[in-house]
């Protein structure tokens, strides 16, 4: 059977055995909990043993329709600041360290010291994942979504379970929206009015907000609704591109403050007696955190950590004392703010309780009494007093609340003993009979003495205040542990389907390693040497060790949060046992090892340092001495450009060496998009003075044109390989400028979307990439030689593979959704477009550490010194990319028995979940390449070579 048809069959075979695998495995592993297709109805209420009126009697509501609750409001205001941190709003004296970007939103921190009956900050704590889409899923449902929703991120469907806005509008609630487009894509015909806007270019810091302002302010003096949302996204798409510590945070946060005043203004200006805004609540929010690069995704303490701010328009009714303190920081004019904490999870059942609306049928959140009392008029944050009046008022309030308390608990029960009866799996027998218990206890306490003590409404204060806190916390209690059940056992696994996908990818490896013996034995190729007692040589042994711990390192999570540092560590290892070969080798190539060793740490530096998500902070440069700001500008600005003139000057000189043909024009085509590159950079340059040529030709005019010149490249090579019939021998002849020809093509885009960080990156490639070539030449000195056999070495495979693992983290990416680069998809585009808009974040996420590195494995093959004999060429490479996947596939089996034995592990869905993804997508994704590459590379099956 000739060459190529024979290993390429091999390569498809083990892409569909990973493709079945992954795809088992995941439908067992990512399951979503079960949505349950019910809804909560006013009705509802008259099966649980709950007190509720019917009427209300409260003449400043708009509504005078209610069903479970009474409202405590009558419309709602809610500003969401995406990727709002905790520190933007609360004052720096909450912090050891001040930062830049504190109290940039002082009017927050100003109403909650000034007027703390009415307003308050506070402390929102989310659950991650921590992606925009998934916190409002959980904001609106009161839930917990599922690690599997991150997939929708880019293509929020349609919520189905029931939510918050669902029962707004079921009961005559009319809902504003404006901003951020994701809420009509979550809720498509629910709003009354709404303006959305794209959401998804991050480059874009202004449309969404400008148009939240244009619509915001008219709408106040509106009467049309009663709940108004405005999403703004500008804080969000500054952290992404420019990080926390830059400018461009700064002038968005204090844009947010002039809003946010004026919003207030207007609201105190409505809010007197028989005013529009007169029983009004405003809450300005963050739905997720974000760190100081700007990312979000993951479950750090900066990415959940955000902030509510609450203020009540209405005229304090009554002060009433909480027991638990709240935390007391001074503002920038030493005045006195007071910061609670609430969960996120809680959002739903009090913003219901609030509005007076049925709870969402899967919410399991607690109402949280601050921000209740808060909406209600009944926030007390002086202490408590002893006179009959205060006792009055907190007799009155803890019995409303230990009602609404009452109504949360049995809906909550209600919803596990659903989801536990119509679930495929649920909650434990062992979990559901602990809740049972404290429901039980709760209930009994209920009806044996507290229902009987709010009936009378005569006994004395002394004997109500303890019965009212017993029930209080019975019924904390029993919500606490369900939250808690919920967040530690909410995904259902399906072990047999995970098995079997786990059983399926151990017959892809064997498999895998049958087809290297058979490759091996039918072309005679060995690897490397032997030693003189005939046990492999220490290469190989090198590079399957290294292949095993650098899986087993994957059973940690810390190992998986360097996993950049263990890579280039691994690296370096290598390197050491080629330093050992040169120095008792055949030939001495010690500066090769040298210079390979230099750009390992290069790589270590370069992971610890992040280069580059973000422009250099004020934090950063007020780091380092005044002479320091001209060379970090020299390094980021002038360095980049000079990098792509030599990688020019490179590709022009291999082109009149090896360069022949149509391969000649592709090649050519790439140092012209180079030069284009690099005027692209200059003309984005504050120090080349360029930024003419930026403004004649338009942001995307360059960026456009490099585009279609790679893809017009890889066109001409498809269509050379279709139509131009090669034979095998002209095939192995011709590797070379192939090879170069495909590397040329994809670089051109890949260097841009990584930006001015990618030709330093594609420098240090091509020297590690160089060293790795040459010092696979170095041979041991031993007696026995190999003789006439052709020679693959598995370190010089192995040492690829980390390269090109390094270079994934050196280009400012890692194993979690916040690891994303999601402005590389915005690079020469404006409007987002699904399809394109995901390629060019693919190339860029996996360009240099895939694409790249994929398709230049045969110059391991072509520049080894090996005994010149017919037609070796193409049969080392095809075992060379046996290897290579097989490393590859290792590493994810790997993965996926750490993510099996972690299921319940704490940092599951924060660490473990998004490593599976990256790299089964990885994997797919190098299988792909593999074929294509072997389909490119090796010629036509006539003439080809037979062996025995």
């Amino acid at each position: 059977m000739d060459l190529g048809k024979h290993v390429t069959r091999y390569y498809w075979a083990i892409m569909l055995l990973h493709v079945v695998a992954i795809l088992i495995f995941t439908k067992g592993f990512l399951l979503t909990r079960t949505e349950l297709p019910y809804y909560s109805h006013c009705s509802d209420i008259t099966q649980s043993t709950c007190l509720f009126t019917s009427s209300n009697s409260n003449a400043n509501l708009n509504q005078t329709h209610h069903c479970w609750t009474k409202p405590a409001i009558g419309r709602l205001v809610i500003i969401v600041l995406d990727a709002l941190r905790f520190d933007f709003v609360a004052p720096s004296t909450s912090f050891k360290v001040s930062k830049p970007w504190m109290n940039k939103l002082p009017v927050l921190q100003e109403q909650a010291s000034q007027k703390p009956l009415s307003a308050r900050i506070f402390k929102a704590i989310a659950d991650p994942p921590t992606t925009s889409l998934q916190r409002l899923k959980g904001l609106t449902t009161g839930g917990l979504p599922t690690f599997i929703d991150v997939g929708n991120s880019f293509g929020a469907p349609a919520i189905s379970e029931d939510n918050l806005i669902h029962q707004l509008v079921e009961n005559g609630k009319r809902v504003v929206l404006m901003g951020d487009d994701t809420w009509t894509q979550l809720f498509p015909h629910h709003f009354h009015i709404s303006y959305p806007y794209p959401s998804f270019n991050v480059k874009d810091l202004d449309t969404v907000d400008n148009g939240c302002i244009e619509h915001l302010f008219p709408s106040l003096y509106q009467e049309d609704w009663d709940v108004l949302i405005a999403h703004f996204l500008g804080v969000d798409h500054a952290g992404h591109i420019f990080g926390v510590d830059s400018i461009q945070m700064q002038e968005k946060l204090q844009q947010y403050n002039v809003v946010l005043e004026k919003v207030i203004e207007t609201l105190e200006n409505q809010s007197g007696p028989g005013g529009l805004h007169e029983n009004t609540l405003l809450l300005v929010m963050g739905d997720h955190g974000q760190t100081v690069n700007g990312d979000h995704g993951g479950g750090s303490a900066e990415e959940v950590e955000t902030s509510i701010f609450a203020m009540s328009f209405k005229k304090p009714l009554s002060s009433i004392w909480f027991e638990n303190a709240s935390s007391c920081q001074l503002d920038l004019e030493n005045q006195s703010v007071l910061i609670n904490s609430i969960q996120q999870l809680d959002f739903t059942a009090t913003v219901s309780a609030l509005l007076g609306i049925p709870f969402p049928f899967g919410s399991i959140g607690q109402v949280n009494h601050e921000l209740y009392s808060l909406g209600a008029g009944t926030l007390n944050v002086e202490g408590y007093a002893e006179s009959c009046d205060n006792q009055s008022h907190l007799a009155e309030w803890m019995q409303n609340y230990v009602n609404l308390l009452c109504i949360n608990s049995w809906q909550v029960k209600r919803y596990v003993d659903v989801y536990s009866t119509s679930s495929a799996i649920g909650f434990s027998y062992e979990d559901l009979l602990r809740l049972e218990n404290l429901y039980a206890q709760a209930a009994e306490k209920w009806s044996s003495t507290t229902r009987n003590l709010l009936l009378s409404r005569n006994e004395s204060f002394n004997l109500v205040f303890p019965a009212l806190k017993m029930q209080i916390d019975a019924y904390s209690t029993f919500l606490a542990s369900v939250a808690e059940l919920a967040r530690s056992k909410w995904t259902e696994f399906n072990l047999k389907m995970m098995s079997i996908g786990f059983g399926i990818m151990l017959i892809s490896i064997i498999t895998h390693v049958l087809a290297i013996k058979k490759v091996k034995r039918q072309y005679e190729i060995s690897f490397s040497s032997f030693m003189n007692n005939g046990i492999s040589s220490v290469g190989l042994f090198v590079a399957c060790s290294t292949v095993v711990i650098r899986a087993f390192s994957f059973l940690s999570n810390s190992y998986i949060l360097e996993e950049g540092k263990v890579a280039s560590f691994l690296l370096a290892t290598s390197a050491i046992i080629r330093l050992r070969d040169s120095v008792v080798g055949e030939k001495k190539m010690l500066l090769e090892v040298v210079v390979f060793l230099l750009v390992v740490t290069v790589f270590r530096l370069t992971i610890d340092f992040g280069l580059s998500k973000q422009t250099p902070g004020s934090e950063l440069l007020d780091t380092y001495p005044s002479w320091f700001l001209p060379v970090w500008y020299f390094i980021t600005e002038i360095l980049p450009i000079l990098a792509l003139i030599l990688l020019a000057i490179l590709l022009y000189k291999f082109i009149r060496i090896y360069s022949k043909g149509f391969w000649k024009f592709v090649t050519t085509g790439t140092c012209l998009t180079y030069m284009l590159i690099a005027i692209q950079w200059a003309s984005e340059s504050n120090i080349l003075s360029l930024a003419w040529v930026h403004e004649a030709l338009g942001k995307n005019t360059i960026p456009q044109v490099i585009y279609a010149v790679g893809f017009g490249q890889l066109l001409l090579l498809i269509f050379s390989r279709l139509f131009y019939k090669e034979k095998f021998f002209d095939s192995e002849e011709n590797l070379v400028p192939k090879v170069m020809a495909m590397i040329c093509a994809c670089s051109s885009t890949i260097i841009f979307l990584s930006g001015k960080q990618g030709s330093l990156v594609s420098v240090a490639a091509i020297i590690a990439g160089y060293c790795i070539i040459t010092m696979d030449n170095v041979k041991p000195n031993t007696k026995n030689k190999t003789g006439g056999n052709l020679t693959v070495d598995p370190l010089s495979i192995t040492q690829w593979s980390l390269s090109a693992v390094c270079l994934f983290f050196c280009t400012g990416h890692w194993c979690a959704f916040d690891g994303l680069r999601y402005g590389a998809a915005f690079v020469g585009f404006d409007e987002f477009i699904l399809v394109r808009q995901a390629i060019l974040l693919t190339i860029d996420t996996f360009g240099f550490s895939l694409i790249l590195p994929v398709f230049g494995i045969p110059f391991l093959v072509t520049f080894s010194q090996v005994e010149k004999r017919k037609h070796n060429v193409l049969s080392r490479l095809s075992l060379a990319y046996l290897l290579y996947g097989l490393i590859t596939a290792t590493t994810v089996m790997a993965t996926i028995m750490c993510v099996t034995i972690h299921r319940r592990h704490l940092m599951v869905w924060g660490l473990f979940a998004p490593k599976f993804v990256f790299d089964v997508v990885g994997l797919l994704l190098t299988d792909v390449l593999i074929c294509l590459a072997s389909l490119y590379y090796f010629g036509q099956p006539n003439n080809t070579p037979k062996h025995k």
